[in-house]
């Protein structure tokens, strides 16, 4: 069985590319004033992301606005400079605190 699995995967290998990536990363972001402008930033920094729009539910009850959920995958991860870009993000967009997700690690940047 081991003997065909490995003939499968050297047929695919030959007809098309496969990428693989380490990490991913999801921030949630307000649809509010600022949204844009860190939205094409993040664009030219990281490439294609996944966008998910969902209403907020915070402190027991929903919110007014929209959010967005930016989905990144990457093979470089600088959990340093993610918090420090999503505390710059937090005051752009005048949040007390903005979340994101590394591989499934929520971390939440407050004020």
């Amino acid at each position: 069985m081991s003997s065909s699995r490995s003939k499968i995967k050297k047929e695919i290998k030959q007809k098309f590319k496969i990428k693989t990536f380490d990490y991913s990363i999801k921030f949630y972001l307000p649809r509010t004033q600022g949204y844009l402008e860190i939205m094409k930033k993040m664009k030219n920094e990281y490439g294609n992301m996944s966008l998910y729009e969902f209403d907020g539910y915070f402190k027991g009850e929903f919110e007014p606005i929209k959010y967005t959920r930016v989905e990144i995958h990457s093979n470089y991860l600088d959990e340093t400079k993610l918090i420090r870009s999503a505390n710059r993000m937090r005051k752009k967009l005048k949040q007390q605190s903005l979340a994101f997700e590394i591989d499934n690690k929520l971390i939440i940047v407050e004020e």
